[in-house]
């Protein structure tokens, strides 16, 4: 076995270990701070520069550890990775409007698919759809990316979440990754891995720092490259190879229904009281444990062990066919979600 994604990891790790104090210093110093309001889930400003560190350890260890020859789709990822990073940052510190986001999305959304080339190329039988168009394949991986990115970024709301929720999918990718021989994808899944661990130290409660748009969108046009990537790469394995998986949309929809499902949902019922989807408040999952009595931690934990339990339950009726497979995982999605919101409200209710 090649050790490098590992060694990958661990450069990552103390990279944004080391780094994330100083940013935390230089963002007090500047009151470069997330402000609470009635929106936020926290009470305290708290620096929201995070990203940063992310983004540099995370950086560092792909550009020490990738052999890239073996790797050629590299530069035009990190071309993406650093317009995120770019939109991020100015987000951060000046807030952009909505569009002007969405334009940068785009754009680096748009060098992967063109220029590295890690865009869906089918609709692996759903509807009975093997083969589209290649005009076809470029829209749905460009609506994919923007999906990924922007539901990511928005279950970023209480402490630890969106780190973990990164940590866990790209330490089981990166493990797949390596056991089919992909070095420069498992070096990425292991980089953006320690990166995550080693910010997760300072934003677990009582938080001394948040990942910021700068961490949300690059955690989640990373988890979206991947993920595009693991469906095609599977694709192209052979049947009899033992690491290949059936109905494999549905297990990328399993590890990443929490923000997937999440926005979807939140999305509904905005429509449905007659807002825009795109209105703020306080309805995310993670805000209807909190209304349960969860602290931040105890929600994040719930939250990381339910993604694990979907993973299992796709990996386990993977063989269904992958329409039915995302019936069932959104069914048990809904369900649940229901039931959680449903007693939530009885305990609001009881203690007016």
């Amino acid at each position: 076995m090649d050790y490098t994604p590992f060694l990958s990891a661990l450069t990552a790790f103390a990279a944004t270990y080391f780094l994330i104090p100083p940013i935390i210093n230089v963002a007090r110093v500047k009151k470069l701070y997330d402000v609470p309001n009635g929106r936020s889930s926290h009470t305290e400003i708290t620096p929201s520069l995070g990203g940063i560190g992310i983004f540099a350890g995370m950086m560092m260890s792909v550009a020490f550890w990738t052999p890239f020859k073996a790797f050629a789709e590299l530069q035009y990822i990190l071309v993406a990775f650093l317009i995120i990073f770019l939109i991020g940052v100015r987000d951060d510190i000046l807030p952009l409007a909505p569009r002007k986001k969405l334009w940068g999305q785009i754009a680096a959304s748009l060098v992967l698919i063109l220029k590295a080339n890690i865009m869906i190329t089918g609709l692996y039988g759903v509807f009975g759809i093997w083969e589209i168009p290649y005009w076809a394949g470029v829209l749905i991986s460009l609506f994919t990316y923007i999906v990924v990115i922007n539901s990511v970024n928005l279950i970023d709301g209480i402490n630890g979440l969106a780190g973990s929720i990164t940590a866990l999918v790209s330490s089981l990718l990166g493990l797949w990754f390596l056991a089919v021989g992909d070095l420069g994808f498992a070096i990425l899944a292991f980089s953006i891995f320690g990166a995550v661990i080693g910010f997760l130290k300072f934003n677990f409660t009582p938080a001394r720092i948040f990942m910021g748009d700068t961490g949300s969108l690059l955690v989640g046009i990373t988890l979206a490259v991947m993920s595009i990537h693991f469906i095609e790469l599977n694709n192209a394995l052979p049947l009899e190879n033992a690491y290949r998986f059936n109905s494999v949309p549905g297990i990328i929809v399993s590890l990443l229904i929490l923000p997937l499902f999440d926005t979807l949902r939140v999305f509904v019922k905005r429509i449905g009281r007659g807002k825009s989807p795109f209105s703020p408040d306080k309805t995310h999952i993670h805000h209807v444990l909190l209304d349960l009595g969860m602290t931040h931690m105890q929600a994040t934990g719930i939250l990381v062990l339910g993604t694990l339990a979907f993973f299992v339950l796709a990996y386990t009726l993977q063989d269904i066919g992958t329409l039915l497979l995302v019936v069932v995982l959104l069914v048990v999605a809904i369900t649940i979600t229901e039931l959680v919101g449903y007693y939530a409200k009885r305990i609001k209710t009881s203690t007016k």
